[in-house]
Parts: C-alpha cells; sequence; structure tokens
C-alpha cells in the first residue's frame, strides 16, 4: 500500500471529475481504500429514514475521492503542487514544495 503525503486539515485542489479545479479541506482519510474525504467536494444526494430525533429525507452530503484525483496546494504560492519529503539534519521528514521549496506542516 502506497504512502499517502495528504493529511487531515490540508488545502487540496481536485484535478479530475465532475468538480475539477475545486479546492476545500480534508475532511478524514480512509488510506485503506486511497480514498478521502474533502468538504465541500463531491456533494452527493443520500435518502435517510427518520429516527426517533431526525425526520427523514434528502440530506446532501460529501462522498470520498480516489487521493489520485487530488493535489495539495501549497501554502504560500497556493499552486496545485506535488509534495515531496525531505529529511531535514535534525532527522525529521517534512513535506515540501516542488514549486516553491517551501516546506508544508
Amino acid at each position: 500500500m502506497p504512502r499517502l503525503k495528504l493529511r487531515k486539515k490540508d488545502k487540496v485542489m481536485v484535478i479530475a471529475g465532475k468538480d475539477k479545479g475545486r479546492t476545500g479541506e480534508i475532511l478524514k482519510i480512509y488510506p485503506e481504500r486511497l480514498r478521502i474525504l474533502v468538504g465541500k467536494v463531491n456533494m452527493v444526494t443520500k435518502h435517510r429514514k427518520p429516527t426517533q430525533t431526525e425526520p427523514g429525507g434528502l440530506q446532501k452530503m460529501e462522498a470520498p475521492i480516489h487521493c489520485s484525483n487530488v493535489m495539495l496546494v501549497c501554502p504560500k504560492c497556493e499552486k496545485p503542487t506535488r509534495a515531496k519529503v525531505e529529511k531535514l539534519p535534525t532527522g525529521e521528514l517534512v513535506r515540501s514544495c516542488r514549486r516553491c521549496g517551501e516546506h508544508i506542516l
């Protein structure tokens, strides 16, 4: 299983599919399925049954997208980029932008 270079709360841009060009924040990651949940992107309509606390009906919610269809957005240059992993002299691994070289925390 490949190691994902995406983390929760990262800003990502969708590069393929019906929401191409939209950006959002990662809400949840499913590493075993290589999918991520991005806020306000890939909205689907779910039919919900009524419960004792909530009424039933149609509910809009986000659906997971495959990680290959999104690209990390650099916080400094605000452009989508592939992150590279660099090793600092202290031995710590950090992600950095391939465009501007800025560290992504």
